[in-house]
């Protein structure tokens, strides 16, 4: 009996050799479509992920262009009362009223755009890119390669 279930299962493998074989070529076209069909889905959902990262840097790109074009504004705000304030001070050396209001104006936009400034350079700052993206396109190549199997 040990000698009969040794040949037996000889007699099996040997009997099985074809079948693989002719299984292997079918299953090996199915493979291909399967690796084909996933490396597609794979290459949209990679875009996807690009494009849904592009469109949140680019709300924050704007929102921090935004801050910074009212800082610019603010800033000529700032020119504008404080040229002002220069001349109508300078005019009525006597009366320092209206010269004094201007300048007081002119700081109140002066801190407005120092804020704006800020708001915008820490909104530019946290702009990050597409960093899913990069990670995980970084990881198909590894995937395409045969036999290489570390985690």
């Amino acid at each position: 009996m040990t000698e009969a279930h040794p040949h037996g299962s000889h007699v099996a493998q040997a009997s099985a050799g074809p079948e693989p074989d002719s299984g292997s070529n079918a299953s090996l076209g199915q493979l291909l479509g399967e690796v084909t069909r996933d490396l597609s889905t794979l290459m949209r959902q990679e875009l996807e992920l690009a494009k849904a990262e592009l469109r949140e840097s680019g709300t924050r790109a704007g929102k921090g262009a935004g801050m910074f074009g009212g800082a610019a504004v603010a800033g000529h705000f700032v020119l504008l009362f404080l040229s002002l304030a220069l001349m109508w001070g300078l005019a009525e050396i006597d009366a320092l009223g209206l010269g004094w209001a201007s300048v007081i104006v002119a700081v109140i936009w002066g801190i407005i755009a120092a804020i704006l400034a800020l708001r915008g350079k820490k909104e530019m700052k946290s702009i990050k890119g597409m960093p899913q993206t990069a990670e995980t396109a970084k990881e198909i190549p590894p995937t395409l390669k045969p036999g290489d199997h570390t985690p």
